[in-house]
Parts: structure tokens; sequence; C-alpha cells
């Protein structure tokens, strides 16, 4: 490929993701510039960057890992190169160029390796905590992102895992759209280009080769935790309560279906193969010696209403998968299993209770094999109501926390994230509110914070 040839280029910021103890992903996008100017749409030519990676925030010295990479318009002009050869538990800062023109550099970025999975948990992250920030639901429409800015200068965060939800797209009900088709593979193609776009803008690996729709993988940060990562959304998804919604106009009452089968004991959240894996890590997790298992996933788990029905498109419409889960953890007697869940706008924290284990105290937490934590939307609205106030949001949850003995806490105004701040006695959430997203600041607070201790 002659370099004569390329366009130079725009960059669209720069990412990082998907640490591994010797390797990162690093992303960015660069467009081509029509006529040497201005970002244009032309499609013709590729484009190449170089990108360079350091030890140091002042980028001197020998770069630790460099390269080339060509991206094009068949990928959006997107660009992942998976720097290597680095050391654990390390930061980094990366930059990326433009081949033609060396001086056209994208915003600097900084990253950072996991432990190998065999450093002994006091000495992960260089024997200091460890800490992740974890956020869901942000919809640009709604405000502005202040929870990234918080959760960047206001804490001591090390990682940040973000559940979905990582930005919306709609406009109406989409069936214009689709008015030339006379079937539902409108619907299908649709699917395919998200899961494309994915793919193409998010910083993450591709797991299997040969199946492009897995998402779900796992991280193993030293003796300390294993981060595993599921796809509760839509990989080999049973029918869900969306489907009354939007596609069942003679169904009058949404989910109304899905309640009628939703504890049909074949009905699967994850499909085989995940739950399968899913099951197999959390005991590698056990035997391995992993102090905590950190299970990122979609929507919520706990049953949040024992009178009936409270979220069909949650676990609540899927309990047979979650008593298999349960089930799971209770007879390999895996403890220190705190899943982190997204999608409700609301913030939940539960006990992870067997419902047949009669020996389990909401007081004490005694019998609980795990906690949930469940973080409230960057931006979307409230679960209990859009722009509701405090007072009346927490009127609710006291309701809520009464029905429900596993359920510990619950709020549901602010928007906002939370943290866990891990070593090998305590895991420590943080929930943080903001005060207002409606122009950028950092105005937040902490709102709530819980301590798991380990083997309790």
């Amino acid at each position: 490929m002659c370099l004569r040839k390329l366009r130079r280029a725009h960059f669209h910021s720069v990412a990082s993701g998907d640490p591994f103890d010797t390797s990162v992903l690093l992303w960015t996008r660069a467009v081509p510039l029509t006529n040497g100017t201005s970002p244009g749409p032309d499609q013709s030519v590729p484009v190449c960057v170089s990108y360079k990676v350091f030890r140091s925030p002042s980028l001197s010295g020998r770069p630790v890992n460099s390269g080339e990479a060509f991206t094009s318009y068949d990928v959006d002009f997107t660009v992942k190169v998976e720097a290597t050869g680095l050391k654990a538990d390390m930061k980094y800062w990366y930059f990326f160029a433009d081949c033609t023109n060396p001086s056209s550099v994208s915003p600097t970025g900084v990253t950072r390796t996991i432990s190998h999975p065999n450093t002994p948990a006091h000495l992960v992250n260089g024997g200091k905590n460890l800490t992740l920030a974890v956020f869901s639901c942000s919809q640009y429409q709604r405000g502005y992102f202040n929870a990234y800015g918080v959760g960047a200068h206001n804490t001591s965060a090390d990682i940040f895992v973000h559940l979905g939800d990582y930005i919306y797209e709609s406009l109406g009900n989409g069936a214009a759209g689709c008015s030339f088709s006379p079937s539902g593979a409108c619907f299908t193609d649709r699917k395919l280009a998200a899961v494309r776009a994915y793919h193409e803008w998010m910083p993450v690996r591709q797991v299997a080769a040969d199946d492009k729709l897995r998402i779900w993988r796992n991280f193993q940060i030293g003796k300390l935790l294993d981060l595993t990562m599921l796809d509760t959304r839509q990989y080999d998804r049973d029918l869900t309560d969306s489907f009354s919604q939007h596609y069942r106009n003679d169904i009058p009452q949404t989910g109304v279906d899905v309640n009628t089968i939703a504890a049909y004991p074949n009905r699967s959240l994850m499909g085989l193969d995940q739950e399968n894996w899913f099951f197999n890590s959390l005991s590698e997790s056990k035997y391995r010696g992993a102090v905590w298992r950190v299970v990122g996933q979609q929507i919520v788990f706990t049953q949040l209403n024992k009178s009936g029905r409270f979220d069909l498109d949650a676990w609540d419409g899927y309990r047979a998968n979650r008593q298999r889960v349960l089930d799971h953890l209770y007879q390999s007697k895996i403890d220190n299993t705190i899943i982190l869940s997204g999608d409700s706008h609301a913030n939940w924290v539960s006990d992870l209770a067997h419902p047949n284990d009669t020996s389990y105290d909401p007081v004490t937490g005694h019998g609980a094999i795990g906690v949930e934590f469940a973080g409230t939307a960057v931006t979307s609205g409230s679960a209990f109501g859009t722009n509701i106030q405090p007072a009346a949001a927490d009127a609710m949850s006291g309701v809520l926390v009464k029905a429900n003995d596993e359920l510990q806490w619950s709020e549901g105004s602010y928007r906002g994230f939370f943290t866990l701040t891990i070593n090998s006695d305590t895991l420590t959430a943080t929930y943080y509110a903001m005060n207002n997203i409606n122009s950028a600041n950092l105005d937040g607070f902490v709102s709530a914070q819980f301590v798991v201790h380990n083997g309790q």
C-alpha cells in the first residue's frame, strides 16, 4: 500500500479497554480529511495511523510499544490495536499520529494493565486498594455525563466498568425504517448492524473468532478477584418482556405473556453455552483461590416485589435461571460473590440469599452467599418516575425495602454511579449522586456506603 495515496486524518479522541497483565486494547477513530482541511465522507482511500505507548506522562524516552495500523470506511475508520509486551499492574500513556503527517496527533490517553493471575491478593495494585467505578445507562439527550468526570477526578478509581446502555440510539418508534420490510428481517439486520457498531466503536476484544456475538469474558486480577462480564441482554436469550410490548398488539398488558412462563425451568436468560461457562468460571475462581468474585451484567438480579411481577425484562422474567445461579453458589460453597447490575435507573443493594435457606437473617446478613450492588443511570430517567424528587423516591424505597427481606437499601431520585474499593479483607461500595446533570460540572456527593467482609 503506497502512503502517498493515503488521506490525512482527523482524530476522534482515544479510549482503551479489556486489559490483561501484559497487554491492553487501544482505540481511536481517524476520519480522512477532504482536500486536506476538513472531515469528509471520502470512502475511497484508507487512513494510516501510528501509535506509541510510554511509561511516563511526559511521553519521554523510548516507547515501550509502537506500531502502525490502517483503517478504512469498511470499519467506519475506527482503529483497534493491542499494545503488547507491557508489565503487569502498570500505568501507561499513549497517543496516535497521522502516518502522513506525524505532527497531527490524537489526545494523549492513559491506560493500565492488571495484575498477573498468580499475584498474591495483598500485592495486587502495588499493595494498595483496587477501585472499580461502575456505570450504566448513559443517554445523551437526558443530560451531561457528569458521573464520568466525578469518577475520574473525585475518586481513586483504577478501572471503569460499564454495564450496558453505553449510548442510546432511538428515533420515534422506528416503524418507518421497516415500512418496506414484509418480514422480521429488518429487525435482524438492525441487530447485526448494532453488534457491528459496538465492536467497531468500543475498545473490547473479539473473544471468539467464530462467534462475533459473544462478549462474555473474564479477567483474573491477581488472587484478589475475578471480574466476570456476562451478556444478559441478547446472547441466546429466550422471549423477553419487550416482545409483548412492541410486537404483540393483541396483548393489552405488557408482560402478561412472559409472566405466565417466567418460572418455566427451561427458560434461559443467557443460553446454555454462556450459562455453563459462567458456572465453570465461578467454580474455577473459587478453586484457584481468588478472594472475590465480581460479576458484571446488565439487569437487576434480585426479586424486588414478592407480591407479584416487578420487571420481567430482568431476572424476574427468568426465575428458574436465577434459581440455578443461586443453587450453584450454595451447592459449590462459592462465597464472596458480588453481582453488579444496571438497567433499572435506580440504586439497589440486596443480599444474595437462597429462598430455601431458613438460616438467612436479613438484619445481620448471615446465610447470604453474596451481595448485589445495582446502580442508577448516568443520565437516563428514574425508574421511580421522571424528575421525581428525593422525598417521594425515598418513600417508595421505604415501602420496597420493608416488603423484601433481601433488599437492604434503595434510592431512585439521583443520577450517578458507584465504586467498589477492594482489598483482601473488605469490599466497600460507595454510591455517588449527581446534584445537577443539566450543565457540565463535578457537583456530586456520597449518598451511601456499604462494606462487605471477606467470608461473611
